[in-house]
């Protein structure tokens, strides 16, 4: 039992360190997007986590990830990682509930796509009320800059509102789908990496009981 867990936090220490290095160096500009909205894939590893391990440990392989992010690269005084923290941990954490009721490929795909709906509701919400205005405070930035920005990338961006609604919200389905569709195209083939242990012990308990029929 000692053994199994140690195993899982191995293994959740090296996906965290996998996802933390994506989000590191990997940010691609959208053009139909403003440039503050950068796509990344670091919650794919967190995924991947989440349906092997369970949808804490995929939570867990979010916070670490941005606890390392924000301690060696943070350059908006940790809101941009608590907001990718939140709004990964819903993507994460509703796709491998669901994945985990029946591990099937059909529910995975259900699950992710309540997942990336989830995500972008969270995602619009928490920009609307809390880091929108939290980037506008700590930047000394009025929140008609990022409107201007983003204005420029579409012409019915007006206000905060239409912001959301045509940047925030579109943004966020547009990356969960990315991440989501590597996740279904990688995880057949990582999965008996991630299971490796389990499939051990899973053989070992067999042999003892064929041996003890004997």
């Amino acid at each position: 039992m000692q053994n199994k867990k140690l195993s899982k936090l191995v293994r959740i220490s090296l996906l965290s360190v996998m996802a933390f290095l994506l989000m590191y160096f990997i940010e691609i500009p959208i053009p139909i997007f403003p440039g503050f909205l950068k796509l990344d894939i670091s919650d794919l590893p967190a995924l991947i986590g989440g349906f092997a391990l369970g949808p804490v440990a995929g939570i867990a392989i979010e916070l670490i990830k941005n606890l390392l992010h924000g301690i060696l690269k943070s350059n908006t005084m940790w809101i941009g990682e608590i907001a990718n923290f939140s709004i990964g941990a819903v993507l994460v954490g509703v796709s491998a509930c669901i994945y985990n009721i029946r591990k099937t490929r059909m529910t995975a795909l259900i699950g992710m796509i309540a997942g990336v709906i989830a995500m972008s509701v969270v995602a619009a919400t928490l920009n609307f009320y809390i880091l929108i205005p939290a980037y506008s405070k700590a930047f000394n930035a009025p929140i008609e800059a990022f409107v201007s920005m983003a204005s420029k990338f579409n012409s019915n961006i007006i206000d905060l509102k239409t912001l959301i609604i045509w940047s925030i919200i579109p943004f966020n389905l547009f990356k969960g789908a990315i991440v989501s569709t590597v996740t279904m195209l990688l995880y057949k083939s990582v999965s008996p990496i991630l299971h490796k242990e389990q499939m051990v012990t899973a053989k070992g308990k067999n042999t003892i009981k064929a041996f003890s029929k004997k």
